[in-house]
């Protein structure tokens, strides 16, 4: 049972024996010291609104999901938005934005992000490989640095909305990222699942880490919900919900149901081409799905939410 990253037993507890973010708790390390909080304080300051793309869960779409809500988002001209890829192991959000085989350029002020559209940037680990197979065979020190470098050393500029692309799971980079924005200020993670049982008991993990660190969660958000036959209209579960899928799962811990997207093979395929789905297939069921759920974000982050917990 972890006590927290904000608890005095942190990484001291009987339960944290064996944990690999042992050390990593019990000493802080990946908490930004007050002048490395002011560095990051200052370089962010102009960015409104934070949203970090979780699950416990590799293969959800958690990358398809941050790419198309940046998308959607950027869809509003007069709004500027961020897509950040900490993924270091397993950077896609390059090939699914179209970006791949790009580099990064660095000025005076910093990095500069590689621009979709003009309100779009886009920032990831893939941009610094000279190919897209090499393997980044990293220990968690360095991923923190990398991590820590994008938010202090890429020239954001005035941003409405900073998406966080996240790999699997609940450890490093996890961490880092709560520590190092806890310096400023991060709207909430949307959480994103599959139907089946599998995927769900990793999900109930995040949702667990994110209350142990005190990190606001936007909503859940149910990827491969069914698939509609395009001849016959019949739907079919591909992944059957066994034990009631997101709905349930959201009813019996207390968080929102953002929505349900069904398959659709051409998501696949504009990811593969590094097109946006929204503007590719916008009569599509999933489509309508992804608009109603990005819209429920936009509502979210409108709202104040001054008086919850602050991030620890």
């Amino acid at each position: 049972d972890c006590p927290g990253t904000g608890s005095a037993q942190a990484g001291r507890a009987a339960a944290c024996q064996g944990c690999p973010n042992r050390r990593l708790c019990a000493t802080g390390g990946a908490a930004p010291d007050p002048a490395e909080a002011a560095e990051l304080r200052e370089r962010l300051r102009s960015v409104k609104h934070t949203i970090l793309v979780l699950s416990g869960k590799g293969g959800v779409g958690k990358s398809t999901f941050s790419a198309l809500l940046a998308h959607g988002l950027a869809a509003d001209e007069a709004k500027q938005v961020a897509l950040l890829d900490i993924d270091i192991c397993g950077p896609s959000i390059p090939k699914m934005m179209g970006l791949e085989g790009e580099q990064v350029h660095q000025s005076g002020s910093g990095w500069s992000p590689v621009y979709v559209e003009e309100n779009l940037g886009v920032m990831s680990v893939g941009f610094l490989l000279s190919s897209p197979d090499d393997a980044v065979i990293w220990r968690g020190p360095k991923k923190n640095g990398l991590i820590k470098q994008f938010l202090r050393d890429v020239d954001w500029g005035e941003i409405d909305y900073l998406i966080v692309d996240t790999p699997p799971g609940t450890s490093d980079e996890h961490l880092s990222i709560v520590q190092y924005l806890s310096a400023t200020h991060i709207d909430g993670a949307v959480i994103i699942t599959t139907p089946q049982e599998v995927s769900l008991q990793d999900v109930r993990k995040e949702i667990n880490f994110c209350q142990k660190v005190k990190l606001p969660i936007i909503g859940v958000v149910e990827n491969m919900s069914g698939f509609i036959c395009p001849k016959c209209k019949n739907e079919s579960q591909i992944f059957p919900p066994t034990t009631g899928g997101a709905e349930k799962m959201c009813q019996n811990l207390n968080v929102s149901l953002l929505g349900k997207v069904p398959l659709d093979p051409q998501i696949g395929k504009s990811c593969d081409k590094g097109q946006s789905f929204l503007s590719e297939a916008p009569e599509s069921p999933a489509t309508s799905s992804y608009r109603n759920i990005i819209q429920r974000i936009q509502e979210y982050c409108d709202q104040d939410h001054s008086h919850e917990e602050k991030i620890i």
